[in-house]
């Protein structure tokens, strides 16, 4: 009798379970053209709970399967069935992170905040399923693993190290606390990350024209249109980005607005408010530290730094070291080029950090008669994109066609089919979000909304760009500064990264690499758009639709290195904050001193803030993803500087048998290969920082 009742009660469950499939749109698995799409129509943010929950579970129901399987563990029952577990967590679990980096209001900040530590836990009682890591282990110790092709022996080598990571050898008290500090991280980066995107909904309206004097036309236009977005009768609003803030400090030349706008703008997270990040911070490195202890290292750098790259966070500060009294100096002949400009224009005042932007512009043009202003009216955004997919063209063979048979999750989202010029076969689907709004993250990146794979089927990929340029007056074209438009490049090299993986496992595919290369490809990207062949075809002014004169571009030439000391200043700065802050054993600290007592040690140049301030640094403090890592800039830029050499020692830039190489063992082979052997074979040698040294015209050191 009570079989029978258990019998029942599992029917009526199911059916249940099933009803609930039938009337949330999020439990079907996605549909349509190439091999599915998300139905972006159809969702609704109070739907999003129920259909985690269930496919939670459902996970976990093939999680357990795959551990309790009584025959021995092989490569196919337990990695392979690994690899194609959780399909449907997979897909709502990417639409939910679409929804919070791009639509993340108040009813979803709430949700959110509910499910975060639940995602916490679903890979807490994964890593630390005992009988699923005895498989795992049995496979990796397995003789019968050297028979494995390179890349199956890659993917067991990769869930091996992961689960050890994670503590699956740690002892059970151990592994129960580690649980509960995943969960508690979980909860303190939605807390950080809501804060963050709250203080960034901050805006600075002008009331009065002087408030906008020195801004080009076409700014202004913006923060017109900003105004009317936002319902106000204001002359303008600067917005609390920074693809708005930056603008704003390199053109204005109404100095107290420069300050007042670069104040609200690099004390994001540090205000005296309900929104303010310092006690979250706090708390999450002192979790941080503790998991490393626990999980036997000395720190959490050690730890995150244990499958890298660089391996010990030594290394990683030996080379920023490296570069930074360079960038310093640097910074020293840049500032009193541009002290002589403010004391030549009578200004009595020392060049102070909202003033960087602005008088190096001055100096720029002084120096190589180069006036951004000059440059901009050619970098129109629409145009940059085709140049983006000419590049694409002419690398990787890749061909972009705009296709209007997918759903979007807002108006402003465009889709392109993406496939090989030779072959003819589709590759993958690219979305393009290019425009700030309320609800979205500040910022630019790349997203996979699913990963190249064989193992279940051909299945292509799809991949995002998010960007948040301001949409200015209607009928106008988006122009954008060069840095800007790096920017673009860069991000566009992450999803060349992915359309380009030719894998079999999802787990290997695409940007899955370690973090400290991962940003290789995508700066290296960054170099063919200073291409005079990219610059003569798709800079072209945006009232004329003349290319950009060689003049023009060969000035752009000569000053390509200059103001890097202010970039790299900026950016190792926070580097080296980063890797400091999670050296530290005992993290009870006052994240505002620390930052000051840890610039005064480098000797900051006053005359710069850190490019992500301690309380706003979401690379660190919204996921684990960068934390001890944002060195990784410059580690893979060194790597980068000294692959486009690659193609400057040949033919140039566009030298098709260097760039079959970069295909054949960078973009399309993912994480199957060490990064080091993969690197090598690309370049016939180990990469080093005279490139890097060169690209920045920075003196090399004698060796």
């Amino acid at each position: 009798m009570k079989k029978i009742m258990l019998t029942l009660l599992m029917s009526v469950s199911m059916f249940v379970v099933n009803a609930q499939k039938s009337a949330n749109p999020f439990l079907n698995y996605w549909n349509g053209p190439y091999g599915g799409v998300p139905a972006f129509a159809e969702y609704k943010i109070s739907d999003f709970k129920s259909a985690l929950e269930i496919a939670i579970q459902e996970k976990l129901n093939e999680i357990n399967t795959i551990s309790n399987n009584p025959k021995p563990a092989t490569f196919e029952n337990t990695l392979v069935a690994l690899e194609k577990a959780g399909k449907k967590y997979s897909q709502i679990r990417a639409v939910f992170d679409i929804y919070s980096s791009n639509l993340n209001t108040d009813e979803f900040g709430l949700i959110e905040s509910e499910m975060s530590p639940k995602f916490s836990d679903l890979n807490n009682k994964i890593y630390q399923n005992t009988k699923l890591f005895n498989r795992i282990s049995t496979v990796y110790n397995s003789p019968e693993k050297s028979k494995l092709s390179p890349e199956q022996q890659r993917l067991v080598w990769l869930y091996y190290s992961n689960f050890v990571r994670e503590g699956a050898k740690a002892d059970a008290k151990s592994k129960e606390r580690i649980g509960k500090i995943n969960q508690e991280l979980a909860g303190l980066f939605t807390k950080f990350s809501q804060n963050l995107l709250w203080e960034e909904k901050q805006t600075i309206a002008f009331t009065e024209a002087n408030e906008m004097s020195g801004l080009p036309k076409e700014l202004i236009n913006a923060y017109q249109a900003k105004s009317k977005e936002l319902g106000t009768n204001d002359l303008g609003t600067v917005s609390n980005t920074r693809s708005s803030v930056e603008p704003f400090l390199t053109y204005s030349s109404f100095r107290p607005m420069r300050e007042v706008v670069w104040k609200m703008f690099v004390n994001r997270g540090d205000s005296d408010n309900d929104f303010n990040n310092n006690a979250t911070v706090v708390q999450i490195l002192k979790l941080r530290a503790e998991k490393a202890k626990l999980l036997g290292f000395k720190s959490f750098a050690d730890w995150s730094l244990s499958n890298t790259m660089a391996q010990k966070p030594e290394k990683t500060v030996a080379l920023m070291e490296s570069v930074w009294k360079p960038a310093v100096d640097k910074v020293h002949q840049d500032v009193a080029e541009m002290q002589k400009i403010v004391d030549a224009e009578g200004g009595n005042f020392k060049i102070q950090p909202w003033d960087y932007r602005y008088y190096a512009e001055k100096v720029r043009k002084a120096k190589y008669d180069l006036d951004e202003n000059e440059v901009k009216p050619y970098l129109q955004l629409e145009k940059l994109r085709e140049g983006m997919f000419w590049v694409a063209g002419e690398i990787f063979n890749l061909n972009f066609k705009q296709i209007y048979n997918v759903p979007v999750f807002h108006p402003d989202v465009r889709v392109w089919e993406v496939s090989n010029k030779v072959s003819g076969k589709v590759v993958g689907v690219w979305y393009f979000d290019p425009y700030s709004r309320n609800g979205k993250r500040s910022g630019a990146w790349m997203t996979a909304y699913r990963e190249q794979s064989r193992v279940d089927g051909d299945v292509i990929t799809i991949v995002s760009n998010n960007c948040n340029f301001i949409k200015g007056n209607e009928n106008e074209p988006i122009l954008v500064s060069w840095e800007d438009a790096s920017t673009l490049f860069h991000e566009f090299g992450h999803a060349l990264h992915g359309l380009n993986s030719n894998v079999t496992y999802p787990s290997l595919s695409g940007t899955n690499t370690p973090r400290d290369y991962v940003e290789f490809p995508s700066q290296i990207l960054e170099r063919w758009l200073a291409t005079p062949e990219v610059l003569n075809r798709f800079a072209l002014h945006y009232k004329t639709n003349v290319p950009m004169p060689m003049t023009l571009v060969d000035r752009i030439e000569k000053a390509s290195t200059f103001n890097e000391g202010f970039s790299t200043v900026e950016t190792i700065s926070s580097a080296l904050v980063d890797m400091k802050l999670h050296l530290l054993e005992n993290p009870n600290i006052d994240p505002k001193q620390f930052e000051k007592e840890t610039l005064d040690k480098l000797n900051m140049p006053s005359e710069i803030v850190m490019r992500h301030r301690i309380p706003q640094f979401g690379h660190l403090f919204s996921s684990d993803d960068y934390a001890a890592g944002y060195y990784g800039y410059l580690w893979a830029d060194a790597i980068s500087a000294d692959a486009t050499e690659a193609f400057t020692e040949g033919k140039g830039m566009y030298d098709a048998a260097v760039a079959k190489r970069l295909y054949d063992n960078v973009f399309s082979i993912g994480n199957t290969i060490d990064p080091e052997i993969a690197y090598k074979k690309f370049r016939g040698r180990s990469s080093n920082t005279d490139a890097l040294m060169r690209a920045r015209n920075f003196p090399i050191e004698k060796k």
